[in-house]
This record gives structure tokens, sequence and C-alpha cells, in this order.
């Protein structure tokens, strides 16, 4: 036998995606890994409004925020260790400022609202089926901000549990727009903290879910293997970070290079190389700018980011040149 790989071949999706797009990412790390990727190849995307959410419940609250257009008051926040809060927000939008916290969350709410109404593309990802709840009011917390734990309820979510709640939400937001198409995805990091069988049980939890939602909305939803890709194709350390359980750049450049495959056309990743190489030479390291060699290089640079912007006018070139 000379193949020691259970390689996943991808195929090309019916969702394209361009440098016309508008996308929205929500949830958990996957969608930090490849919004990050597309923002820097100057699609037009919004990644994580909300910082980065792992349950399935946490992130459908999200979406309702901003489907609603919901605007944040004092009340909605909390106070702990010295920061305010929300528990809806990830800890990176805590502030020891409380007008500085909600002015954060509040103008991130109503920018990524605005980009909702006209995606063309949410992609979600889920990361646990495990859920925290807050023993006096039952409310699922997207994060604990490090309370006590005496202060949660934790919950695993059943599959039937999820498809109820985005089987009645999803109609919602195909109503307000009904061009969306909508790429589930679960997190290939594994939760450790839940032992081996209990990540399994949480990750099954969700791919079990998804299945289900992408048959019950099949013109509008579909499953992209992120999992899968990490955990059999890429079932080596060596594509691992140091803790053993984030996927390291090797491998995230891997199921970045296979989400090109399947939802970018011939003349996307076209601009994807172009814009690639100008980046490469964006982020080169120069110890001594003070020469005539460095000058004329920044020119020459200014005069490529110039001419993509003219062949490419949807661009844009603006924020690349700063």
């Amino acid at each position: 036998m000379s193949v020691f790989r259970t390689k996943i071949e991808i195929q090309p999706s019916r969702v394209r995606i361009s440098h016309k797009s508008n996308i929205l990412f929500t949830g958990s790390c996957f969608t930090d890994n490849v919004g990050q990727k597309l923002s820097e190849l100057l699609f037009p995307v919004r990644v994580n409004p909300f910082g980065v959410v792992y349950n399935p419940l946490s992130v459908l609250n999200g979406l309702g925020v901003l489907l609603d257009g919901q605007n944040y008051t004092e009340e909605d926040l909390e106070y702990h260790n010295e920061l305010w809060f929300s528990w809806d927000h990830h800890s990176s939008f805590s502030d020891t400022n409380k007008e500085e916290c909600l002015n954060r969350i509040n103008q991130e709410v109503k920018a990524s609202a605005k980009h909702l109404k006209k995606a063309d593309v949410l992609l979600i990802t889920f990361g646990t089926a495990w859920v925290y709840r807050l023993r006096k009011n039952g409310e699922v917390v997207s994060n604990c901000h490090k309370l006590p734990e005496k202060e949660f309820e934790r919950i695993l979510l059943s599959p039937e549990d999820i498809v109820k709640s985005w089987s009645a939400f999803l109609p919602e937001i195909l109503r307000k727009n009904k061009d969306l198409k909508i790429i589930f995805t679960v997190s290939p990091v594994r939760h450790w903290k839940d032992g081996a069988h209990g990540n399994q049980l949480s990750k099954s939890a969700l791919l079990l879910a998804i299945n289900e939602l992408c048959r019950a909305f099949p013109e509008n939803t579909e499953y992209f293997p992120a999992y899968e890709i990490l955990l059999d194709d890429l079932r080596d350390y060596r594509f691992y970070a140091d803790d053993l359980l984030h996927p390291n750049s090797q491998a995230i450049n891997y199921i970045w290079s296979l989400f090109e495959k399947a939802y970018f056309e011939k003349d996307t990743l076209e601009i994807n190389k172009e814009l690639g190489k100008l980046i490469q030479a964006k982020n080169h390291r120069v110890y001594n700018e003070d020469t005539e060699a460095h000058r004329k290089f920044k020119k020459k640079l200014l005069e490529q980011i110039l001419q993509m912007a003219k062949k490419y006018p949807f661009l844009e070139m603006k924020g690349f040149q700063g």
C-alpha cells in the first residue's frame, strides 16, 4: 500500500463566493481562521460580531439580535472582576469602562446587522453542544466570564434540541433574505476538558443536527467538512499546535485550500493569487528603510496596488494601502 492518507475529496459547491459577495461569519474558531483569510484578500466580510461563540444556541441568539437590530443598554451589562461585560459576548468585548463596553458592542451590532441584511453567504461554525445556563434565570450564556462554576448549570444539547431551535429560526432569517446561502461547519478543535468521550458526544450532536437542518432546508443550507478534514485526513499531530488540540498554520492553510476549491471560481482564485503576491511584498520585512532600494520598492508596490485597483474596481484597495 503506497497511500497512507484517507484523503477527503471536495467537490465544487453550488454556492459560489466572489469578491463581490457579502459574507458574515459567526461561531467558533474556524470562522476566525477562514474569515481572517477572506478579509486579508479583500472580500467584503464581517467576522464574529459577538466574538468567538461556541454553542449553537448562543450563535442563534446573536443572529437574532442582528436580525432584529437590537440595541444593548446598561441593563444588559454585568460587572465582575472589575470588568463590564455582556452574557451574549466573548470577553474580548469586556471593558473596565461601562460606556466603552456598550459602545463597542452596539457599534459592532449596528454594522453587522446592516451587513447581514445584504449578505449573500452566512458561514456558521458550531464548536460544542455543551451549554452553560445561569441558575438564576435559565439564560444560556456565550461566555462564563470567569464567574464561579456554581453560578451555572452545564447541559449537553441533544440533536433534537438544536434542530428544534434552528428550524424555528431559519425560516425567519430566510424571509428577510430569501437568497441567503448558509454554510454550516463544525469546529475540528476538540474540547478536551469534556474528555475524549464527552467531546465525541458533543461533536456528534452537532453533526447530526446540521445534517437534519441541511435536509430540511436544502435550497439554502449546506455543510463544509472542516471537522472531517482535520480529524480524518490530517490525522497526524504534526498538523496541530503545541496544545495538540488546535490546528497549526499548515493545517489551516490546507483546509483553506479545500475551501477555495469548493467555493471559488477560476477568476476569484486568480485575484487571490495576485493579491497574495502584493500581501507578501507589503509584509516584507525591511531592516533599513532609509535606502534608495527601499524607496524604489515602495514606489513599485504602490504602482502595483493602483493597477490592481484599476483592474478590479470592486476591490476595496484603500484599506490595503494603509
